[in-house]
Formats: structure tokens, C-alpha cells, sequence
């Protein structure tokens, strides 16, 4: 007789190590400073910074957990959209209203969450 299995959601612990393995793969791809790596991530201690790079986190808090997913689905939307210039479309200006003559990037790094979030919003319309 087969058992059930309990499905449950993934807990920040359980999503922390998948998290930051992602970001930092998508940084390596963006060519990221670790300051922009820093402010993405909403970080001001470097020494916290280090220690998730290293991977000695248990979890990290909900508010950098929301970020890594607006960077992820900035990339994603990006490599659909662009799959040839995804990577270095962050760092180009760009003349949309939303980014003002500067960069995605400089949009994203402003340090507040609201600017993952409209940046996604942007990407998201314009894949349709």
C-alpha cells in the first residue's frame, strides 16, 4: 500500500541555497560589481554579504528572497526576449520612460525593492 506524501511549501531555509546560487550565477553572467550584487540584494554589511557568497546562511530574510525572484525574472524575461544581448541589455541606457536615459541596472540598484519590481513589470510587457 502506497503512503502519502505530505506536499508542504518550501521554506526560506529550503529556498535560501537554490536562491543565492542562482543570484550569484545570474551576476556572473551580468558581470556584476559586488557593491550592485550588495544593493540588489539590499545588503549594507559586506561581511553578511561574504557569508551568503560562501553559502553560510541558513535563511536568508523574506525581503532578499522576494529580490532574488524579481532579478530571476528579469533574467528569465531577458533571455527570452533578447537571447542574444540579454546579458549586457542591464547595463545599456535606455530610453524607455521607466529607466530615463540610464540603465536597467542603475534602476535596480537603487537599493529599494519597488525598483525589481517595476523593472520586472517592464520586461513582463515587453514579452506580451
Amino acid at each position: 500500500m502506497a503512503t502519502a506524501v505530505q506536499s508542504r511549501e518550501p521554506s526560506r531555509k529550503d529556498l535560501t541555497g537554490p536562491a543565492l546560487r542562482t543570484f550569484f550565477r545570474i551576476s556572473d553572467a551580468w558581470g556584476l560589481k559586488e557593491n550592485e550584487q550588495m544593493r540588489l540584494l539590499g545588503l549594507d554589511s559586506r561581511s553578511t554579504f561574504q557569508s551568503w557568497k560562501r553559502g553560510a546562511v541558513s535563511a536568508i530574510p523574506k525581503d532578499a528572497l522576494e529580490r532574488i525572484s524579481y532579478v530571476l525574472g528579469i533574467y528569465k524575461g531577458l533571455q527570452i526576449l533578447l537571447p542574444q544581448t540579454a546579458d549586457d541589455w542591464v547595463r545599456k541606457p535606455n530610453a524607455a520612460p521607466l529607466f530615463n536615459g540610464r540603465s536597467a541596472l542603475d534602476r535596480m540598484a537603487s537599493g529599494n525593492v519597488a525598483d525589481l519590481y517595476v523593472v520586472r513589470q517592464y520586461i513582463d510587457a515587453q514579452r506580451g
